[in-house]
């Protein structure tokens, strides 16, 4: 009996230990939520006019580009059922291309600017519009956590000046140029990340 009492007594231990560290982690989880819930999106997108194609300018690393090489875009179009389409293309390292089909739907209507991404339903992720041309040349996307990170251009190149530019925005509200990836366009000489420092 005692070696019973002892061990459902561990058992208790355990349990109340792992529901501590359980409720440590959401602890911290939420404050890191709300230390980043500051990130600001634009403050209206016309999806008309944001759908289309987009090329690929810069990223951070994910682990669902991998294996992207060169020639990165990403094409939208608005459904019959008020959903978005999402076909993302890009070359692999061995000349195949690899597209990835998914869609969205809009998760704040005032602003249409915050969306969720799903290429595995039910699993969605955020996409937020946090920097737009004014003639929606170019578009930044990120999520509130800022571990994402996307810039896309209209044309398979972006100027210079525009690109230090967003480098210098993103820089000012916590994010690190530094940190991205610049894929190679087939038509077009890449970037360089010293035109950001």
């Amino acid at each position: 009996m005692h070696r019973i009492k002892t061990s459902m007594n561990a058992r208790k231990i355990a349990l109340l230990g792992g529901a501590l560290l359980a409720g440590i982690a959401v602890r911290y989880a939420f404050a890191d939520a709300s230390k980043m819930s500051d990130l600001n999106t634009v403050p209206r997108v016309d999806l008309q006019r944001y759908t289309g194609r987009w090329y690929e300018i810069a990223r951070y690393a994910n682990r669902f580009e991998k294996n992207c090489d060169r020639d990165i875009t990403a094409e939208y179009a608005i459904r019959d059922d008020g959903k978005i389409s999402v076909v993302n293309s890009c070359t692999e390292r061995d000349g195949r291309r690899n597209v990835a089909r998914g869609w969205a739907k809009v998760a704040d209507k005032t602003t249409n600017a915050k969306l969720k991404v799903t290429f595995f339903w039910p699993f969605f992720g955020d996409y937020w519009i946090i920097d737009l041309g004014r003639d929606y040349e170019y578009a930044v996307v990120s999520e509130p956590r800022r571990n994402y990170l996307w810039i896309l251009c209209r044309e398979p190149k972006m100027s210079d000046a525009q690109f230090a530019e967003i480098g210098n925005r993103l820089r000012a509200i916590g994010y690190d140029p530094g940190k991205l990836i610049i894929p190679k366009m087939t038509s077009e000489k890449p970037h360089s990340l010293q035109q950001l420092r």
